[in-house]
């Protein structure tokens, strides 16, 4: 795997990483309230699933970091997949700019891995 692909790789698992920090520790807090527009209601009412949302991030940054470790394209690959997946579902019933952040960088890497 290039470098360039490993990079891309490592990157978006750090966004997963702190995907996973904002939604489990910061979702109430001011930082959390305003990454995500929150009121204090609306981020009281769904901490929890914010905290269960976060943890599944950090499935997909270790998933990532575990590829990366193993110099694995091909664990690479489903892990940056899911990514996708998660980032086109993000935008199409969330808001659009969860493919900007999330999808468009897990596309670039999976290029990356495969064709690099």
């Amino acid at each position: 795997m290039s470098l360039t692909a490993q990079l891309l790789t490592a990157f978006v698992a750090l966004l997963h990483l702190g995907f996973l920090v904002l939604e489990m520790f910061f979702w109430t807090k001011p930082l959390g309230r305003k990454v995500f527009r929150l009121d204090p209601q609306v981020a009281r009412d769904s901490a929890k699933l914010a905290m269960n949302q976060g943890l599944y991030n950090g499935f997909l940054a270790a998933g990532l970091a575990w590829g990366l470790w193993l110099g694995d394209k091909g664990i690479c690959l489903f892990f940056l997949g899911c990514v996708v997946v998660a980032g086109l579902f993000g935008a199409a019933t969330v808001k659009r700019s969860i493919l900007y952040v999330q999808a468009v960088p897990a596309i670039l890497a999976a290029v990356a891995v495969h064709y690099f």
